[in-house]
């Protein structure tokens, strides 16, 4: 009788707390959805980024030679044009990188095994000894690991001074200075 008689004086202080609890539990039940939408949209995003930057790739013929893996870089050292598409494609990594390390979404299975195969290519790859200075360990850590082999990738210059347009710097050279100084501020592209 005890209990009944509890229950008697007190129901509204448990009907309190009981519509608290079921608050809290739809509140939270909200928000592992909203999080999992949330999940799913930058996935979206980021597909979408991903396709327009290999659209470029497919609309611009002199691009093609960034996926040949016989372009010889002795004959034709890398155009401009094929080292900021490049550029793009790490900075989208990147992005990817550092969305996966925040739980943004899931990491990709494949991911390494798709790195190794884009940076095995040699333009890809003479561009990563250029620019890869100018990422952070973590992420240079990261892409390097999933390279097949371990050598140290280390930057030789191939553009001969004589290709450049006289009293022009070349595009890399501007990319380089403009990362430099906005390193650590976002960029937007």
């Amino acid at each position: 009788m005890g209990f009944s008689n509890w229950i008697g004086h007190h129901w509204f202080l448990l009907l309190q707390t009981s519509g608290i609890v079921v608050a809290l539990f739809v509140v939270a039940l909200a928000s592992f959805f909203e999080a999992r939408a949330r999940r799913v949209g930058n996935l979206i995003q980021l597909t979408q980024a991903h396709r327009d930057l290999w659209e470029r790739m497919y609309s611009q013929p002199e691009l093609s030679r960034i996926l040949d893996p016989k372009a010889d870089l002795t004959t034709i050292s890398v155009t401009p044009e094929e080292e900021v598409f490049v550029i793009f494609l790490i900075l989208h990594l990147n992005s990817t990188y550092y969305a996966m390390r925040s739980e943004f979404f899931q990491q990709f299975g494949g991911l390494g095994k798709d790195i190794e195969r884009f940076f095995s290519l040699p333009v890809p790859r003479a561009v990563w000894a250029r620019v890869k200075d100018l990422q952070d360990p973590p992420f240079v850590k990261f892409v390097e690991r999933c390279f097949p082999s371990r050598e140290p990738l280390v930057y030789r210059p191939t553009i001969k001074s004589s290709l450049r347009a006289p009293g022009k710097s070349h595009l890399a050279d501007v990319l380089y200075q403009l990362f430099m100084v906005g390193r650590h501020s976002p960029i937007v592209l």
